[in-house]
């Protein structure tokens, strides 16, 4: 194997993905095991039919794969998913927080349960499950976080309010998340994925009405919006050694939208 491909090469690394049974989550799974990692997906209980379909998926193409039912809202319950995704392959030294949620309300009906559960699933389950998967990653010398972004952490977007809250704070998060663990040479990196428009479950509803999304693919300077595999260089450079030295920072994945 040549440097280069050693610098990407995941073989014998383990990887835990919220958010693991469809859209953004799922594709970095696939794309984390393509590369070696056995990865462990993980979302709600009422996903594990999809949940079964990702790993199945993974596995035909050759890689290891498992899953694990949580809620990542439910923060007392978290030590135990991380029990449970360290008993399959061992020890997470990847986390990647894709498990997100944007309910879509205007400002004047949000209530104080749904800004309560976007901030919790979109912005507090990402610190508490790396706050958890740290110790381990520690004892290592080795470890890669990250976190999902979006759009909305650097721009308003309307009927989102909470959703844009919290990733702007997974903005800074990634940042803080760098200053408390990457330090002392300790080989954990903190850094944030920020999606530009793809076809997801969050953004399906967007995809009924196709003068929407040729407004929106107009946004960009490429003059597409993204597709799932487009996600696949920046995870696994980011989970790989070939981003050793960059941390607290959000790349922007958005076919130039951010650019403009």
């Amino acid at each position: 194997m040549s440097m280069i491909n050693e610098l990407f090469e995941l073989t014998g690394r383990v990887a835990l993905v919220t958010g693991g049974s469809s859209g953004i989550g799922r594709a970095i799974a696939s794309a984390l095991a393509a590369a070696g990692a056995s990865v462990v997906h993980a979302a709600l209980e009422q996903e594990e039919d999809a949940l079964q379909e990702a790993v199945t998926q993974v596995e035909r193409s050759g890689g290891k794969a498992d899953y694990v039912t949580c809620d990542v809202s439910r923060f007392d319950a978290l030590p135990g998913v991380v029990e449970k995704a360290s008993s399959v392959f061992g020890s997470p030294d990847i986390l990647v927080n894709a498990a997100g949620v944007n309910l879509r309300e205007p400002w004047d009906k949000v209530s104080e349960a749904t800004w309560n559960k976007t901030i919790a699933i979109n912005l507090s389950a990402p610190f508490f499950l790396a706050q958890l998967l740290i110790p381990a990653m520690q004892e290592k010398g080795w470890g890669k976080i990250i976190n999902i972004a979006s759009l909305q952490s650097m721009r308003a977007f309307p009927n989102s309010a909470p959703y844009g809250a919290s990733k702007g704070g997974v903005m800074q998060l990634t940042r803080a998340m760098a200053e408390a663990w990457s330090g002392n040479m300790s080989g954990i990196t903190c850094n944030a994925i920020a999606p530009g428009f793809f076809k997801t479950g969050l953004t399906a509803p967007l995809y009924d009405d196709q003068k929407v999304i040729k407004a929106l693919a107009a946004q960009t300077i490429i003059g597409r919006n993204g597709e799932l595999e487009d996600l696949n260089g920046l995870t696994i450079f980011l989970a790989s050694r070939a981003s050793d030295y960059i941390t607290g920072q959000t790349i922007s994945l958005d076919g130039g939208w951010t650019a403009k």
